[in-house]
């Protein structure tokens, strides 16, 4: 029940409307501001995801290179004759062996 008042009933019924029309629309509103919210937070997602790959990639490229940095930066002529020094030990003793071997199964001549 309401008391009289010296405020014009209009007055009062158009305040009236206008909280009810606030509280009305307070959940539309709100779900609104949700989708807002999860659209922005998508967003950063993914823009995250791009920088981390283009991380990656950089990464990769500079792992790369400097693969290709240290495959240049050998002697190619020092390798190679360190790899035929290395392929060549112990040839002599194997090539005089295997003449020991070829001399004991020739047929002897009288």
């Amino acid at each position: 029940m309401t008391y009289p008042t010296s405020v014009n009933n209009q007055i009062t019924d158009a305040v009236t409307q206008s909280n009810v029309k606030v509280v009305g629309e307070a959940p539309a509103i709100a779900m609104g501001t949700i989708y807002q919210t999860m659209a922005h937070s998508t967003g950063i997602l993914f823009q995250n995801a791009v920088a981390a790959a283009q991380q990656q990639n950089t990464l990769a490229q500079a792992a790369a290179n400097q693969g290709v940095m240290q495959i240049y930066s050998l002697d190619t002529t020092a390798t190679a004759g360190a790899t035929q020094k290395i392929g060549t030990v112990g040839t002599p003793d194997s090539m005089a062996s295997m003449l020991a071997m070829i001399n004991a199964f020739r047929p002897q001549q009288a």
